[in-house]
């Protein structure tokens, strides 16, 4: 079973920053396309970012985009999430995800073969 690890969620107001980890202890990350998403309350869950192994490329839904930044530290086995300018609706669970491959498929992963169990980001004043 795929089991993913995430956190620095917390309170942040507009306009702050906060950098979300993803982990896992079972396997390598850096062999697979990993992703986040998150849900708001009432919503449906979306894709936020995709990126493929060594940093090679990385990618963003239009929401998020020039905002977040998704990257790699391969040396210990962590995908961030590095999110500036936050705002009200960014507010969410957010997940991480890993594919089944290394190929993303737009901004999610393709085939998504195991989650997080999420962390919680709110923005407010």
């Amino acid at each position: 079973q795929v089991q993913l690890v995430e956190s620095g969620g917390g309170l942040v107001q507009p306009g702050g920053s906060l950098r979300l980890s993803c982990t896992a202890s079972e396997f390598t990350l850096n062999y697979y396309a990993i992703g986040w998403f998150r849900q708001a309350p009432g919503k449906e869950r979306e894709g936020v970012s995709c990126i493929t192994s060594n940093n090679e490329s990385t990618f963003y839904s239009d929401s998020v985009k020039g905002r977040f930044t998704t990257y790699r530290d391969t040396a210990k086995n962590t995908v961030y999430l590095h999110m500036n300018s936050l705002k009200p609706e960014d507010t969410a669970l957010y997940y991480c995800a890993r594919g089944a491959y290394n190929y993303c498929s737009g901004y999610v992963p393709k085939s998504v073969s195991g989650w997080g169990q999420g962390t919680q980001v709110t923005v407010s004043s």
